[in-house]
């Protein structure tokens, strides 16, 4: 079965396309500034890497182009479109609705839209891709992959908010977690790389990127997990804020007549790390003002650091130990220093990192010494074939 995986952003289209009989990538790319003139699509295929710049409008355009891609004579890895035969959608909130993935009709399309307070950077656009699918390719099974459903076998008294319960019986407000599909991949490679039970293991994964979340495994479960109600919780992020004091909120809304909308939106794409240091958005710059100049850049740097380390040791509290670390997403499998980083903080708890072993970028590798009490992974992350196989699963 050929499965296309999209992971939509508001203006950005993110794809594989999947064969899942050897799960090999047949094509892979990402449309960006979908919307504007400058508008492009790098596209891999057949060992072949092109940007082709191409408005589109919309995603209906760039799915339409992105699937011409599919067939083009130069790098085809299809005759024909039909050969796909479901497409697999990432939807990072599913609120209380969805306890698992869900095959996509209109009653699920709306549902996933009364989700979208919870996700308002996420939701809306991974509604807008399969409005697009419905349009370019009409009657072509599709699914709902949540970032929220591994999360769902939290316990009560981790989950809930230390408010009147009645917000959580009326609105649904609790912790939710996301990057659910990555940490329940990368736990699941874990197992086959060590051949132990996942239901033996004490894991903590740590997905660091744009958006990063820490989640403690046990019993082959989430059982806590840094992200709250939305995206915004957890560690401080590129440009979302983290965990604070709930009174920052109030007082600034206060001192500067924010409306709520402004306050969300100063707390998800104004703050973070690059808020810290004074940078660009990007954690790279950030990483490398702080190795060269030190500075704000270093205690951003710093308090990253500090953040993650803060929440394994939380997570080996409530697991009563931890056998395992793993890092994974863009900044967890290529940024050496930040693993270097978190590990040494731990240092306290036997953990050591393997200086040498560290030393490299987007490997699947073990990066801690021989007496380190907790073993360290490095394990790329691979949501899209965990989205293709849940796919499968419901078609």
């Amino acid at each position: 079965m050929k499965i296309l995986v999209l992971n939509c952003g508001s203006s950005s289209l993110k794809y594989q396309l999947i064969d899942r009989e050897n799960d090999e990538v047949l094509a892979s790319g990402k449309y960006e500034r979908i919307g504007e003139k400058e508008a492009f699509l790098t596209h891999k295929a057949k060992g072949k890497k092109v940007t082709i710049e191409k408005p589109a409008d919309d995603h209906k355009e760039a799915i339409e182009f992105t699937l011409a891609q599919f067939t083009n004579p130069e790098y085809a890895v299809v005759e024909s479109l039909d050969e796909i035969e479901a497409i697999g959608h990432r939807v990072v909130h599913g609120g209380e609705i969805f306890k698992s993935s869900a095959v996509i009709d209109e009653k699920v399309i709306g549902e996933i839209e009364s989700c979208s307070e919870f996700a308002p950077l996420h939701n809306p656009a991974a509604v807008l891709g399969m409005r697009a699918c419905q349009k370019v390719m009409p009657g072509k099974p599709m699914v709902a992959v949540f970032d929220t459903t591994f999360h769902q076998t939290m316990p009560k008294e981790k989950y809930l908010y230390a408010i009147p319960y009645e917000f959580y019986q009326k609105y649904g407000v609790r912790k939710y977690g996301a990057h659910g599909t990555s940490h329940q991949y990368v736990a699941g490679r874990l197992a086959k790389l060590e051949q132990k039970p996942l239901e033996d293991m004490k894991i903590v994964t740590c997905h660091l990127g744009q958006g990063s979340s820490i989640c403690a495994i046990q019993g082959g479960k989430s059982i806590d997990t840094s992200m709250g109600l939305t995206p915004l919780g957890g560690v401080p992020m590129v440009t979302r804020s983290g965990d604070l004091d709930p009174s920052v909120l109030t007082y600034l809304m206060k001192k500067e007549n924010f409306t709520p909308q402004e306050m969300e939106d100063l707390l998800n794409k104004q703050s973070g790390l690059s808020a810290i240091a004074g940078e660009a958005p990007d954690f790279r710059v950030i990483e490398e003002k702080a190795n060269q100049e030190g500075g704000m850049a270093k205690t951003a740097i710093d308090e990253f650091n500090y953040a993650i380390a803060g929440y394994i040791v939380k997570y080996a509290v409530a697991m009563g130990g931890i056998d395992y670390l793993i890092f994974t997403g863009g900044i967890g499998e290529n940024q050496i220093n930040i693993r270097r980083g978190v590990a040494e903080k731990l240092a306290f708890m036997g953990v050591e990192v393997d200086v040498e072993a560290n030393n490299m970028r987007g490997e699947e590798k073990v990066i801690s010494t021989e007496n380190s009490k907790v073993k360290i992974y490095v394990i790329p992350t691979n949501e899209e074939l965990m989205i293709a196989k849940e796919t499968e699963r419901l078609i």
